[in-house]
């Protein structure tokens, strides 16, 4: 089997709604997973891109969270809306989606302005 090109990773973590932190997946339903999965799929790119479920990736406070491997651009508040320029910006023509992005600065840091500060 080729390796892939594009590897997505979609959290599907789900707190109670009154978390803090927040989380991915508050319906529970991987709504987002199943898109991308599908979108993908219909594209039908030339390329080798696997979307997989993920538990937590730590960026609750930036949910819902995507990475994308292998160049570990880390993007959040993605909803179904976004996801096709998801794919044509980043998958078909290389360039990530610049809104999307999380800041270097914000990713597994504790000092960051979206994670709520410790009591």
């Amino acid at each position: 089997m080729p390796r892939f090109d594009y590897q997505i990773f979609v959290c599907t973590n789900a707190r109670d709604a009154d978390h803090p932190r927040g989380c991915c997946d508050p319906a529970k339903q991987a709504a987002l997973l199943r898109a991308f999965k599908s979108k993908v799929a219909a594209r039908a790119l030339p390329k080798v891109i696997r979307v997989n479920q993920a538990g937590c990736l730590d960026q609750c406070e930036h949910g819902p969270a995507v990475v994308v491997y292998p160049e570990a651009v880390w993007y959040g508040g993605v909803n179904e809306s976004d996801i096709d320029e998801i794919i044509q910006s980043h998958l078909a023509e290389g360039r990530p989606v610049e809104r999307l992005r999380i800041a270097d600065s914000c990713l597994n840091t504790r000092a960051c302005p979206h994670k709520p500060r410790p009591a």
